[in-house]
C-alpha cells in the first residue's frame, strides 16, 4: 500500500494537466528572470487619478535659467557592479537584451515617443521625461545637488525612458505646450508620467502647459 499513495497522486496531476490543456489553459513554468517593465504601461493607472493630480499642481511662471547646467544635476549615477542609470534603463525597457558585463550591447527597444522600433543601444536616448531645465525653471533651482542628482536618476517614478535619439533631441527642454510625442497614441501615458513626476517631487506648471496636459488626458 505504501507505494500506491505516490503512484495515485502523479495519476492526479496529470489529469489534471490533461484537463488543463483541453480546457485550453497552458501550464508554464514559474519565470525565472527578472520583471520586464512595459513603457507603455500607464504611470498612474488612472486618467482620473492624474487629472486630480493636475488640478493639485502649483501654477507659477517659469523661473530664470541663470545659473542652470546639466552638471548641476549629476547623472548617471553608478547602480553597483560597473552599471550606471542608464543600463538600469536600457535592460528595463529592452528586449532579448544582451550585456557584456553590465554594459548593453545589444537589444531591441520600442520608442513610446514616435513608434520606432530600435536595434541598437546606440540609437536610444535615455529621456528625462520633465526635462532637467524644466525642473530648474519649476523649482529645482533651489534644490541642493544631491536633490538634483536624486532627480536626474529618479527609477521610482516614470521620469526616464528609453527613447529614440531623435525624438529625444527634438523634445529638448520644451513642455507639453510646446512639444508632444509624434505619437499622439502614447499621450495619455506621457500626459499621466508627467503629471506623476511633478506631482512627487513638488514642481509647478505654467497655465499653458497645465492647459495641455490636461487636453492630453483626453486620449485616456
Amino acid at each position: 500500500m505504501a507505494t500506491r499513495a505516490p503512484q495515485r497522486t502523479l495519476a492526479l496531476l496529470t489529469a489534471a494537466t490533461i484537463a488543463l490543456t483541453s480546457a485550453g489553459c497552458k501550464v508554464q513554468a514559474e519565470p525565472t528572470g527578472s520583471t520586464t517593465v512595459d513603457p507603455h504601461v500607464t504611470a498612474t493607472g488612472s486618467a482620473k487619478t492624474a487629472s486630480q493630480e493636475l488640478g493639485k499642481l502649483e501654477i507659477g511662471k517659469p523661473a530664470s535659467m541663470k545659473g542652470y547646467s546639466r552638471e548641476k544635476f549629476p547623472h548617471w549615477r553608478s547602480t553597483g557592479k560597473n552599471c550606471d542609470v542608464r543600463d538600469s534603463v536600457l535592460k528595463r525597457d529592452g528586449s532579448k537584451v544582451k550585456l557584456s558585463g553590465c554594459n548593453v550591447v545589444a537589444g531591441t527597444w520600442k520608442s513610446v515617443y514616435d513608434d520606432k522600433t530600435l536595434t541598437s543601444p546606440t540609437q536610444v536616448d535615455i529621456d528625462h521625461v520633465v526635462p532637467l531645465a524644466n525642473a530648474w525653471r519649476s523649482g529645482a533651482a533651489s534644490w541642493t545637488t544631491d536633490k538634483r542628482e536624486d532627480f536626474a536618476n529618479d527609477l521610482d517614478d516614470p521620469q526616464l525612458v528609453a527613447v529614440s535619439a531623435g525624438s529625444n533631441r527634438s523634445k529638448g527642454d520644451q513642455d507639453p505646450s510646446t512639444w508632444k510625442p509624434p505619437a499622439t497614441d502614447n499621450w495619455c501615458h506621457y500626459a499621466e508620467s508627467w503629471i506623476a513626476v511633478k506631482t512627487h517631487w513638488k514642481l509647478t506648471v505654467t497655465t499653458a502647459e497645465k492647459s495641455a496636459l490636461a487636453d492630453m488626458l483626453e486620449k485616456c
